[in-house]
């Protein structure tokens, strides 16, 4: 597809994708919205047939765009999500947590920190923060929907300020052919201390827990979540199957961490004997953010079931058909990725 001049035309798909959320409130409709709408466009200025050329340059697009080991590395996060999970480690957790922070406060303030330090991608921290802190959030009777805000806002805001993450990784994939792909880590961290929402967002998270103040919607959340005595009771439980402890659930994570930082450092030639040889931050910046995440995140799902399967934790059957699920876990989370690349 080759490039063209759109004018004050190409303020109309972020446009319509943006209304269109408000509208439906559900975000794959709204992308679907806003793809077709800059389809439309570019065939309509470029001379191609509005129907048949519009699809051909959504798939054209969207086969451009496409970043395979992205998708592979979140369907591998939410294997081992799942797993945890599954082990028992996520209520082992909650249930040492529950007897070291039983006000509201220490209990959110947790949650606030568990997403910070869950920074490899805002997904998976939705996922493993929400699953692990429910039992805890609950018993302090927090309302679930100051929980879904406190993880929301340290997921995406923590991903897109660290450089180890999915999100560094999906920006140095939209710099490809452009001036900056050689050095696509180094211009993502020049930016950070210029990303001004997540800063602000995870400092108004820590003073509104911090104050203890809610207000509109949320304080009647809140207020209806003091008189609730079981907050779970219309709640799906998947309940654990394993005998996991603590851990289960801090080995796979820091395992994670642990591997995220050796790979970009070894795909940056940090490790390297030859005339690529970066010292350390030469070689973040150097990083191929993608095939390292995508390698730290194998390498985790690997050593989670070789620690939990001859401890007995869960059967090797049980490991492999909860790394399915877990990945099913991540399609939307996939889908949205597709949509907002193409």
């Amino acid at each position: 597809m080759e490039p063209f001049n759109a004018g004050w035309l190409s303020l109309l798909p972020p446009v319509a994708a943006i209304v269109a959320a408000l509208i439906s409130r559900e975000v794959i409709s709204a992308l679907l919205v806003g793809i077709l709408t800059g389809a439309v466009i570019y065939t309509s200025s470029t001379g191609g047939g509005v129907i048949i050329g519009s699809l051909d340059a959504v798939f054209s697009m969207m086969v451009s765009t496409l970043e395979f080991k992205i998708l592979i590395f979140t369907s591998l996060l939410g294997a081992v999500v799942y797993l945890v999970s599954l082990s028992g480690g996520s209520k082992a957790y909650g249930e040492w947590a529950g007897r070291r922070m039983k006000t509201k406060r220490k209990s959110l303030l947790s949650a606030c920190g568990l997403g910070c330090l869950v920074f490899i991608d805002d997904y998976f921290s939705c996922l493993f923060v929400g699953t692990v802190m429910k039992p805890l959030t609950d018993r302090c009777r927090v309302a679930r929907a100051k929980l879904a805000w406190i993880v929301d806002s340290t997921a995406a805001p923590v991903c897109i300020i660290a450089p180890v993450s999915s999100w560094a990784a999906a920006v140095a994939a939209s710099l490809k052919s452009t001036p900056l792909e050689d050095q696509s880590m180094a211009a993502f961290m020049a930016a950070i201390p210029w990303n001004f929402y997540a800063i602000l967002t995870i400092a108004l998270v820590v003073f509104l827990i911090w104050r203890g103040r809610d207000f509109g919607p949320m304080l009647t959340a809140e207020a209806e979540a003091e008189k609730t005595e079981n907050l779970r009771q219309d709640e799906e439980q998947t309940e654990p199957t394993g005998n996991g402890g603590l851990l289960e659930m801090i080995f796979p994570i820091a395992l994670l961490l642990i591997f995220s930082f050796a790979a970009l450092l070894y795909s940056g030639g940090f490790w390297s004997d030859g005339p690529t040889k970066y010292q350390f931050g030469a070689a973040i910046g150097a990083s191929s953010s993608s095939s390292a995440l995508c390698w730290a995140g194998f390498g985790t799902l690997a050593a989670t079931i070789l620690l939990y399967v001859p401890r007995r934790v869960l059967s090797f059957t049980k490991c492999m058909d909860g790394a399915v699920n877990g990945m099913k876990l991540m399609l939307p989370a996939n889908i949205i990725l597709v949509l907002a690349w193409t």
